[in-house]
């Protein structure tokens, strides 16, 4: 069986699939709120996405390396 490591699936992974590498209650939460892609969610501040019922703090840092990935980030509060 081939091993692979979290690094290298999540940049051979389009940002499109980028909800496989959370967590199930994390996915969920983001697609229960219509966020399927990076580009969507980068529309979100960090505090807005917090608040999305089952998304979890320890989600965040996943979400922040994915998005800076693909040179993005969250929404910038207001």
């Amino acid at each position: 069986m081939k091993s692979f490591s979290l690094d290298k699936v999540t940049k051979e992974l389009p940002n499109e699939n980028f909800l496989s590498l959370l967590s199930a209650p994390a996915r969920r939460a983001l697609e229960n709120n219509g966020i399927t892609t990076l580009e969507q969610l980068s529309k979100y501040s960090k505090k807005e996405v917090l608040k999305f019922h089952g998304m979890g703090k320890s989600s965040i840092p996943k979400l922040e390396k994915l998005l800076a990935e693909e040179k993005m980030a969250f929404h910038l509060s207001s």
